[in-house]
């Protein structure tokens, strides 16, 4: 996903980008509300899938900055940002954000917070990356995967996978090959930071190697997470 991180202070920005990097996001830093606003507006560019937004910005109130990204696009917009207080929560929700995150954060919640918005939203890694819709049908082989439907077959042969197993399929099935970190996986299957879902996750694992009868499909990347490893022709 293609994420707008807005932040005036470049060790700040330095530090997030990389932790947000490390779980799959591609950043594009704004130091200011000017920045922002032109890198939200290229012809032909794909789109972002979340703004994060700063509120004490060098050039223009953040406040004000959201209200011009809510008029000129319906990316997501949350607010980070240090003022705790209520009434600046209510003013930034009514400015027209889609949440509101206060410093100092824990990083496990924003991760959350971010897949969250997305979802509700309707963005998806695919759509944020190449500005196209998520393709219905995914096929790996002899496996393939009906997004709409939430059917799962093997050589045409339904598979029964329960909504968990089916989330946690159809979510590294996105990228093939490509590893998704532990964090990442629990926040967008389990939607919680918990460290204690982690043996529910080897669980659900396990429980799809078994049923797909495929155990090299989901290869454990030991220290990180897990990637689906896309079958190689005989």
């Amino acid at each position: 996903m293609r994420l707008l991180l807005v932040e005036d202070d470049d060790h700040v920005a330095a530090a997030l980008s990389a932790v947000l990097a490390r779980h799959g996001f591609r950043v594009t830093h704004a130091r200011n509300g000017e920045e922002a606003l032109q890198a939200l507006l290229p012809a032909g560019a794909p789109p972002f899938g979340v703004v994060l937004l700063d509120l004490g910005l060098p050039d223009q109130d953040g406040y004000e900055v959201c209200g011009k990204i809510r008029k000129r696009t319906s990316t997501p917009v949350i607010m980070v940002t240090a003022r705790a207080d209520v009434r600046s929560r209510i003013h930034g929700l009514n400015m027209g954000a889609d949440d509101y995150v206060t410093k100092p954060y824990d990083t496990g919640e924003l991760l959350a917070r971010i897949h969250a918005v997305a979802r509700r939203t309707g963005v998806s890694e695919e759509a944020s990356a190449t500005g196209t819709g998520t393709p219905s049908v995914v096929r790996l082989g002899p496996v393939s995967i009906e997004l709409p439907t939430r059917r799962v077959s093997v050589d045409g042969t339904d598979v029964p996978l329960t909504r968990k197993e089916f989330d946690l399929l159809a979510l590294l099935a996105q990228r093939p090959g490509v590893v998704f970190r532990r964090e990442q996986i629990i926040s967008e299957v389990w939607r919680t930071s918990w460290e204690g879902t982690g043996r529910t996750l080897e669980v659900h694992v396990a429980s799809l190697r078994s049923k797909l009868a495929m155990p090299a499909l989901i290869e454990t990347v030991r220290g990180v997470g897990y990637r689906l490893v896309a079958p190689t022709a005989p």
